[in-house]
């Protein structure tokens, strides 16, 4: 946790509008979105670029288990792209203790950070709208529970057959799925959305209740909830789908 602290005091400055150093921002772009775990002070949609999302990191705690190990998402560097998610504002060691069991001790990722854009500013916690530091868990091919790369209807099927301590792999994805759809409707993430497609076709020819997998949703996360006014976001780094990609299939 000292190590974390450094990071935020090397990267801030003197200024009155300065995070405090006891302060710090998680960035979350899979479980963390919808299911933090953690107190915290605000939450903050928005990206951070250089990374693309990716179902490469094997789960067996979690999402699946050991005999049948489920599919989550980690950052892979791209220059060209940028993630989605959402920076938590946390105070004190809890959180990061926390995480450091459930991220790094069973999920096998490792602490990494980074610069996030937050979509809007706000003057509650003096974010101007730039970008500043946040702290990011990062899971690499030198991790035991590395999955890689497959054929998509190889990692949907997958996703379908896996589940763990914390629910059905498809629960883990389809939310996914829909933070970006709500939150951010006209932005890309090809590879989610075409493993959502295939994880429901998939559903469908086995004729799972979808609503048997979702589990028991945690209370609705407020974001942005002070915010001030929308910072202009550009979409240089992705690119836009078709409204129709977009639409939930109704199972």
């Amino acid at each position: 946790m000292d190590t974390v602290h450094n990071i935020f005091r090397d990267n801030s400055d003197s200024s009155e509008n300065s995070k405090s150093s006891n302060s710090v921002y998680i960035f979350g772009y899979g479980s963390l979105i919808w299911n933090p775990g953690f107190e915290y002070a605000e939450c903050l949609t928005g990206y951070v670029r250089g990374y693309s999302r990716k179902f490469w990191q094997g789960n067996v705690t979690h999402r699946g288990t050991v005999e049948n190990p489920g599919r989550v998402v980690t950052l892979v560097e791209d220059k060209k792209s940028l993630t989605w998610g959402c920076a938590y504002k946390v105070t004190g060691d809890y959180a990061l203790e926390y995480l450091e069991q459930r991220e790094c001790t069973l999920g096998g990722y490792e602490i990494k950070y980074t610069k996030f854009y937050p979509r809007v500013a706000s003057e509650f916690s003096g974010i101007s709208g730039e970008a500043f530091p946040v702290v990011l868990y990062i899971a690499t091919p030198l991790n035991s529970y590395w999955l890689g790369d497959d054929k998509p209807d190889v990692i949907a099927k997958q996703i379908v057959d896996a589940s763990g301590n914390s629910g059905h792999n498809i629960e883990y994805l389809m939310r996914l799925a829909i933070f970006m759809r709500e939150e951010i409707s006209h932005a890309d993430d090809e590879h989610l959305f075409t493993l959502e497609k295939l994880v429901k076709e998939e559903v469908i020819k086995r004729r799972i209740c979808i609503y048997s997998v979702m589990g028991q949703q945690p209370d609705r996360i407020q974001r942005d909830h002070h915010e001030t006014f929308y910072r202009n976001v550009t979409f240089a780094h992705s690119s836009r789908v078709p409204e129709k990609k977009l639409r939930c299939l109704n199972i």
